[in-house]
């Protein structure tokens, strides 16, 4: 199986590599076009702010391909979030494929949220044998609000979009590869798609 992590300069993408290889598989790191497209499994990592990120991802043609792939791909935290309309962020317009704007939170609670917070209202594949309430963990300012697209929900001074899907996209706000035996759970659900 051929999983490409996408490398555009704003990712964590060393701890998820080296999360991958705990589950007995190599990951590629990669921002050549034809590689992630030839993929298997695609991951879409993003750590730091929304529109300079999503400027990395123009800058290199990925953004025209991403929307366009026909394999699994997972978008984490960031690239969850730049897969949505826009990101109140830097007012950034993303990917559009989920549905849905990302927005702050309000001053009413600490940002970022980080730490550990727990997930309910599984609704898809990716969460086969994860609890209702599973504990996993997350680092955010900004959240993309319940929608038609939600699969998961955590609660931070409101219910929010703890994991989207639409068709072959998923999207997880929190860091799988941050999050314990849960966390490798769910990658491995991921990888097994």
């Amino acid at each position: 199986m051929k999983i490409v992590i996408i490398n555009y300069g704003a990712g964590n993408i060393q701890s998820i590599k080296f999360a991958i290889q705990r589950l007995g598989y190599e990951a590629i790191l990669s921002h050549d076009i034809k590689e992630i497209q030839h993929a298997d499994k695609v991951i879409f990592p993003g750590v730091g702010e929304a529109s300079s990120a999503m400027k990395k991802l123009r800058a290199s043609g990925i953004d025209k391909i991403i929307p366009d792939l026909k394999q699994p791909v997972l978008g984490i935290c960031l690239g969850m979030q730049l897969m949505c309309n826009s990101s109140e962020e830097g007012n950034t317009k993303g990917l559009g494929i989920f549905n849905t704007d990302v927005v702050k939170f309000s001053n009413a609670v600490k940002v970022p949220q980080i730490g550990w917070n727990q997930i309910s209202n599984l609704k898809s594949g990716i969460f086969k044998e994860i609890r209702n309430n599973e504990h996993i963990y997350l680092v955010h300012s900004y959240y993309a609000p319940l929608c038609d697209a939600t699969i998961a929900e955590s609660e931070y001074e409101l219910s929010y979009s703890a994991a989207l899907q639409k068709d072959n996209f998923y999207g997880t706000q929190f860091h799988p590869e941050k999050s314990s035996e849960a966390g490798a759970r769910i990658l491995q659900n991921f990888l097994n798609l």
